[in-house]
């Protein structure tokens, strides 16, 4: 364990060495992650390069939650990024990874709250859904038995008669994991005879609850969610599953499927009376803070009521405003670079 520490110790030194080095090399920051929080990161990076001409205005990429965080937890030094997007808390498995290549202070800020919803084209076939539907729709085998499924009236009689196409995000994108763990995973967990097979053998029981179809029934559409909305325009009949704030931006085009009876709106999503509101975060390479010029002024950014409070100008982009005592609490954190506690996370 000794060893183990002093070998990390000793490869912070050397990257924070050549970081102050070559911090020429890179005099801009750089954000990858979520799509889903992309455009609340791109509207801060904006207003924040209005407001400080003396920085550079910050890269933003949209490569999803997972592969923004392998990125982020490369190392560090200016060729890794200084702040990962998330629409997703950080793994354990992804903290220990970090701290492996020396990222070992990272901060964490939950900038608000989002839902992940279904929706469908205006002009398509009106559905509300339960989550044990969507579950037994898409779910390579439900309740362990192969998904024979092919129209929504075979997962329930009322349903539309209309073709299974849900489309979604990949594996790597932190929405994927919600569509997982809130809608699919806990439509599974509605079921009596889950919780035997759970008891059983949890491993097998957490593949039939989240292992999507691969038959055509849930299409993967990249990392883009607009591509999604523009997919459901084109196809009327097809359900998207993304961000509340795609919903929000498309309504003249888009509305959203009542889950469990309950309407993905700012309200619902905010009470968490919404089945499956989410936390959207950002982290950030506190040991970057000194190298890379602007992220301190950066974080004040996002930090602001003006910015992501229930009023600010993330929320007339879709962002929905975390409670009070949760918005002081990050920004606090991003006032002060507070590390996050590893022990905190799963």
């Amino acid at each position: 364990m000794l060893k183990q520490s002093l070998m990390i110790a000793a490869a912070t030194a050397t990257l924070t060495a050549a970081c102050a080095d070559t911090a020429e090399a890179r005099d801009q920051i750089r954000v990858v992650g979520s799509s889903t929080v992309y455009p609340f990161t791109t509207a801060v990076a904006e207003q924040f390069a209005r407001a400080n001409p003396k920085f550079k205005a910050p890269i933003v990429e949209s490569t999803g939650t997972g592969g923004g965080i392998k990125l982020f937890c490369s190392g560090i030094g200016p060729n890794t990024p200084d702040i990962v997007n998330a629409s997703r808390r950080i793994k354990a498995s992804e903290v220990k990874q970090c701290a492996q290549n020396g990222v070992t202070k990272i901060v964490e800020i939950q900038v608000g709250l989002d839902g992940l919803v279904l929706a469908q084209a205006k002009n398509g076939p009106a559905m509300e859904l339960t989550r044990a539907e969507v579950y037994k729709a898409i779910a390579a085998q439900p309740l362990g038995k192969k998904n024979t499924a092919r129209t929504w009236k075979d997962v329930n009689a009322k349903l539309p008669a209309n073709k299974i196409e849900l489309i979604g995000p990949p594996p790597t994108s932190g929405t994927r994991d919600s569509l997982n763990e809130l809608m699919v995973g806990a439509g599974c967990k509605t079921f009596p005879e889950m919780k035997a097979m759970e008891k059983a053998d949890k491993k097998k029981a957490e593949a039939l609850c989240t292992t999507l179809r691969e038959d055509g029934a849930f299409i993967e559409a990249g990392e883009n969610d607009n591509l999604i909305v523009q997919k459901l325009v084109a196809n009327p009949n097809a359900v998207g599953a993304f961000g509340y704030s795609f919903l929000e931006e498309n309504q003249d085009k888009l509305r959203g499927i009542k889950i469990d009876g309950v309407e993905p709106t700012y309200a619902n999503i905010q009470s968490f009376k919404y089945p499956a509101a989410r936390a959207l975060y950002i982290y950030v390479k506190a040991q970057h803070a000194g190298l890379i010029p602007g992220i301190r002024e950066f974080l004040g950014e996002y930090a602001k009521e003006s910015t992501w409070g229930p009023r600010g100008y993330l929320a007339r982009r879709g962002l929905v405003a975390s409670p009070d005592m949760i918005r002081a609490e990050a920004a606090e954190a991003a006032k002060t670079l507070k590390p996050l506690d590893p022990a905190s996370v799963k």
